[in-house]
């Protein structure tokens, strides 16, 4: 495996906590000598358990859109040492895997984990605009060599466009008068980072509105701008639409950890299909109270698996 391209800024450990990692490695049923795909490595800590459970005759491939988050997972996964040869890290997206196998030689694999959150270290690349606090330009993107940042979305769009991205991808409520907020900063003070978006945000919704949730009044519109950006949901589409079943062996297993509605919603619907998948999970699983006392972020996580018919 070739070390991935480093990024100013990325040095050290991962800082980031996998969630549900017991539940995953359960509904991944893992033997060893298997071979596995983690289609979002992150930060490794998912791709760790598993190739400790699959032990030196399995193959785990990792792949990310992320090329800081692949860094990360070869320092996690001690690829830096060569200690773990059967472990190969790929920068693409999820959606290419069948392309990934083919280079690979590999006919079809025994299970894919697909864990669609937001990395805690993304959230801390101030370079990036992932935090609400971030001073650098909001730029959003995973794959930095691809793609046109946020900021320059922002730029362009028109007031319904912009409005259209908030209400359909974050479900915001209040999308056109942020979308008018955005627009109307242009001739000013333009937003360029994500505290400018934050301030913008804020700005546009009744002060009534404000205080009524424990989350940031910005996160429906980080979401949605981030998930337009990155293409987030044509890229599940098309997971969920055929790669996923072209890529596993018949009774091989999937599993899709996702952490808002549209993704739950989409992976639901698709593993109804008796044609194709045998449901492992009736109802998504999700993070016990004491995980998500240690990590907070585990709340939304909504797991569910099934096998490949």
């Amino acid at each position: 495996m070739s070390t991935p391209q480093r990024r100013p800024g990325s040095s050290g450990a991962s800082l980031h906590a996998p969630v549900l990692v017991r539940e995953v490695l359960h509904a991944l049923d893992l033997q060893s000598g298997q071979t596995i795909v983690d289609g979002t490595i992150g930060g490794g800590g998912h791709g760790k358990k598993i190739l400790e459970a699959i032990g030196s005759e399995g193959t785990l491939i990792g792949m990310d859109r992320d090329l800081m988050m692949l860094e990360f997972a070869s320092k996690q996964l001690s690829l830096e040492q060569l200690t773990q040869p059967n472990c190969h890290l790929v920068h693409d997206s999820y959606a290419h895997l069948p392309d990934a196998l083919q280079n690979r030689n590999i006919a079809a694999v025994d299970g894919v984990l697909l864990d669609l959150g937001l990395s805690s270290d993304q959230l801390a690349d101030d370079e990036r605009g992932f935090g609400f606090a971030s001073t650098g330009p909001l730029d959003l993107r995973f794959d930095l060599t691809s793609g046109k940042s946020a900021w320059k979305h922002l730029e362009k769009l028109d007031e319904g466009a912009l409005a259209e991205i908030f209400q359909e991808f974050g479900e915001e409520r209040f999308a056109d008068r942020i979308a008018a907020e955005i627009v109307a900063r242009r001739r000013g003070r333009p937003v360029r980072t994500a505290s400018d978006l934050a301030e913008a945000v804020v700005a546009a919704i009744p002060g009534s509105r404000r205080g009524d949730s424990r989350r940031h009044p910005a996160t429906r519109v980080f979401q949605a701008l981030r998930i337009a950006v990155n293409n987030e949901l044509e890229q599940l589409h098309a997971a969920l639409d055929h790669v996923l079943y072209d890529s596993l062996r018949p009774g091989g297993r999937a599993v899709v950890i996702s952490f808002h509605s549209l993704e739950d919603r989409m992976v639901k619907n698709a593993f109804r299909d008796v044609d194709r998948w045998q449901t492992l999970t009736t109802k998504p699983v999700t993070a016990a109270p004491a995980e998500i006392r240690l990590n907070p972020r585990a709340r939304t996580a909504k797991l569910r698996a099934a096998i490949r018919q």
